[in-house]
Parts: structure tokens; C-alpha cells; sequence
């Protein structure tokens, strides 16, 4: 009698899943969340600060389309309409501000956003962890300098007569007085950038020495085993892993383009450069605050007009990488 294997059925009939209701979701969301209701006290008080002092000052911004009257209040102040925005725009100090702004974030952007990383690199490139932390610890200090310190220190080294480089200039031109750069419009963008540079390229390597630290060794190790040199494992290794994160970062500081830091440019501000230095932020200030100002209304507007603009320029900066590079805050 000769033995007759069965026959196996192979195809197997897949069940079609049936999605969950909405509402039965919804009531296990709300299970959840009463079986955890510790946890939402935590955060009465955030949601409360961003209410009080974040969402409800929001209300003021109506007075951008009133000419504001302090007797009045903000409810009771007749409305102008677009008339503060049209003054700004017919103003002769609006070309300027803009372009000073627009430059001041620009080159800062250039010059400051690749050196954190290129930094980064080179940290994570050092053999030795000591010397490593020494490195991190030196370059993160001049971050912890205020504002008002660092443009100190540099008046007090570009000074022409007993700063630093006064003193080499004397000596290098047999007593003669070293120039003014501190009064040159010109050199107004170059001091206020690359001090800014100096002060925060080591705090922005956090993040990137954070990323790189993630990088698994195993990859360098075969890539030495191709032939591949230090430079080359750089470039494909290390560089492709913290690109996500530079884009973010970029995508960031793009959204605040326009938001020039106002402490740093109005304490480097004199007679002689006003009109290099002259940014946003600084002239809402002499308009709405500062002595013979008091136009709130028109300062409003100006800052108004600034938030919409940084706001178009992170949507569409987004808009950008995502389509490149498939990464995005939203």
C-alpha cells in the first residue's frame, strides 16, 4: 500500500479589520484621562501662565487699528483702521529699517550658522575626553557674558585711543591714532555679528555634539576598514546624522529673521551709525517708549507688521524642506 502525502492548503483568507468607531475611541481617551487626572493638575499652572501672559496681552494688538488715547483705554479708542500700517509704509525710515534688519539677520545667519556645527564636528572628532570637556568648557563661557558686558568689551578693545586696537595701531604706525571704527556706519554690521558669533558658536554646539554622540561606532569602524579617511567618515557619516536636526534649527531661525536682538544693537547704537544701525526693534522702541515717543498705536503696528512677516517666512521656510528634504516642524 503506497503512502499518500495530504494535501496542505496554503492560502489563508484575511480577515478584513474593522476600525474602531470614533466613539468608542473618544470614551477610552476620556477613561484614560480620568484614571490619570493627577497628571492634568500638573498643568493648570503652565496653561494658566500661557493664558494670563502670553494669550490674553494679545487682545492689546487691536490697538494697532486705533488711534490709541490712554483716557479712553484700548475698548473705548476711536478706530483708524489701516492708517498706522499706511504711515509706516509711506514713512521715509521704513526702506531703512528694513534693509538694516534684513542684512543684520542675514549675515548673521551666513556667519553664524555653520560654525556651531563645523565646531561640533571638530569636538567630536578629539580623541582625548579631557581635553575634549576643556575644549567645551572654554569655548561655552563667553555665552554666559550679559549683553551690556560684551558690548563693553567691545568698546573697550576697538577703542581708538587706549583699546587693544588702539594700542596696536600706535605701535604699529609709530604713534599715530588708530581710526574710529566704533563711528564708521560701515563697520557697525561686522563688530555686531562676529562678537555675536564669538559669544554663542560654543553653546550651539550642544545639540550637535548631542547628535553626533548617537552616531554607532560600528559605522566608523567598517568605514576604516574601506580605506576610508577621517574627512570622508565626515562627510558620510557624521554629517547625514545631524542634518536633520540642522535643518530644524535652520528652519527656526529663519521664522525670526526679522527679530533682531534690540539690547545688543541699541547699546552698540551711536550718532555715527545710526544709519546702519537703525533695525525694527529699536525704532518701535524710540517711537512707542523712549523719550519724546508715546505712539503706541504706531509702534504696535510696526511690531504687528514684524510678526506677520516672520510668520510667512516660517511657514514658507517649512514649506521648503519639506519638499527637499522631507523634514519639517509640522
Amino acid at each position: 500500500m503506497m503512502y499518500t502525502r495530504p494535501k496542505v492548503t496554503t492560502s489563508v483568507t484575511e480577515k478584513a479589520v474593522t476600525p474602531i468607531p470614533r466613539k468608542t475611541v473618544r470614551q477610552q481617551r476620556l477613561k484614560l484621562a480620568v484614571k490619570n487626572w493627577q497628571l492634568y493638575i500638573f498643568l493648570l499652572v503652565p496653561v494658566a501662565y500661557l493664558l494670563i501672559f502670553r494669550y490674553y496681552p494679545m487682545l492689546g494688538v487691536q490697538i494697532a487699528f486705533k488711534k490709541f488715547n490712554a483716557a479712553k483705554g484700548i475698548w473705548g479708542s476711536p478706530w483708524v483702521e489701516f492708517y498706522n500700517f499706511e504711515k509706516f509704509f509711506k514713512s521715509y525710515q521704513f526702506s531703512r529699517v528694513i534693509s538694516n534688519t534684513l542684512s543684520l539677520s542675514f549675515y548673521g545667519l551666513l556667519a553664524g550658522f555653520p560654525i556651531p556645527i563645523i565646531l561640533g564636528l571638530c569636538l567630536n572628532a578629539l580623541r582625548s575626553q579631557r581635553y575634549k570637556k576643556l575644549a567645551q568648557t572654554i569655548i561655552y563661557v563667553p555665552h554666559f557674558i550679559s549683553t551690556v558686558v560684551l558690548v563693553g568689551i567691545v568698546l573697550q578693545v576697538f577703542n581708538p585711543l587706549v583699546g587693544v586696537y588702539g594700542v596696536l595701531y600706535s605701535l604699529a604706525t609709530n604713534g599715530n591714532i588708530a581710526p574710529d571704527i566704533l563711528g564708521k556706519a560701515t563697520a557697525f554690521s561686522h563688530m555686531y555679528v562676529w562678537s555675536g558669533v564669538w559669544q554663542n558658536m560654543g553653546w550651539g554646539t550642544i545639540i550637535y555634539v548631542a547628535a553626533l554622540s548617537s552616531v554607532e561606532n560600528e559605522l566608523h569602524e567598517a568605514a576604516q576598514i574601506d580605506g576610508a579617511s577621517r574627512f570622508k567618515r565626515v562627510i558620510h557619516i557624521d554629517l547625514p546624522k545631524i542634518f536633520p536636526t540642522a535643518t530644524t534649527l535652520l528652519i527656526l531661525n529663519a521664522g525670526s529673521i526679522m527679530n533682531v536682538g534690540f539690547e545688543k544693537v541699541y547699546l552698540m547704537q551711536n550718532s555715527l551709525n545710526l544709519r546702519q544701525s537703525e533695525v525694527i526693534s529699536t525704532y518701535v522702541y524710540k517711537i512707542g517708549l523712549a523719550a519724546g515717543g508715546g505712539d503706541f498705536s504706531y509702534a504696535t503696528a510696526i511690531g504687528l507688521f514684524n510678526s506677520i512677516i516672520n510668520f510667512m517666512l516660517l511657514v514658507t521656510v517649512n514649506w521648503i524642506s519639506k519638499k527637499i528634504s522631507s523634514t519639517s516642524l509640522w
